[in-house]
């Protein structure tokens, strides 16, 4: 082989080499999840453990972090921020607030729906158990003669009492806001 010839073929060897090092090298397979998807425990953390206390900015950083160990560090700060008593090992708020999902599982389920996710049990979570809770008598002009219950706040979070009410429309232990927050 002439000096010729072995330059004519240069760029193909260059091409191959190109190719033989990016497959070499080749980046892992794209994953199947959307950039707006998260690994299972974390979708769960966020749409399960958190969804009535978490804020709409904490939610919208949370969806933005790229990689787990963010998430892990994030979800460390969310409880951190909510200690009320930030110098013990204990996190009083965390503990609370699962012993409220737990409550609102087991008293506030309906059918085939967890507590956590109905009405009462978003409620419950939220703001803990009420100071009062009133049946009231069942009416026909407002709500059809349907079971009413009416919870009453004292003071939550904004310092005024606030109630609310449902109702079991469908007469078969399904209580749905009525109305709420009334005052």
């Amino acid at each position: 082989m002439n000096c010729a010839a072995s330059i004519k073929l240069t760029p193909y060897v260059l091409q191959a080499a190109l190719l033989a090092f990016c497959f070499s090298h080749a980046l892992p397979a794209q994953s199947t999840q959307s950039e707006y998807e998260l690994p299972s425990k974390y979708e769960q953390w966020l749409d399960e453990d958190v969804r009535w206390i978490i804020t709409p900015e904490e939610r919208t950083m949370f969806r933005g972090l790229t990689s787990n160990e963010d998430r892990d560090r994030f979800i460390e700060r969310f409880w951190k921020r909510r200690d009320p008593t930030p110098g013990t090992p204990e996190n009083e708020f965390k503990e609370e607030h699962y012993r409220r999902i737990a409550y609102a599982n087991i008293h506030f389920a309906w059918g085939k729906v967890p507590g956590w996710q109905t009405d009462r049990g978003r409620i419950y979570i939220r703001y803990g158990p009420p100071d009062e809770i009133k049946q009231e008598p069942l009416r026909l002009s407002d709500t059809s003669g349907k079971r009413t219950e009416v919870w009453y706040f004292d003071s939550i979070r904004s310092g005024k009492p606030m109630t609310f009410r449902f109702v079991d429309f469908c007469g078969c232990g399904d209580y749905r806001f009525d109305q709420g927050p009334i005052n």
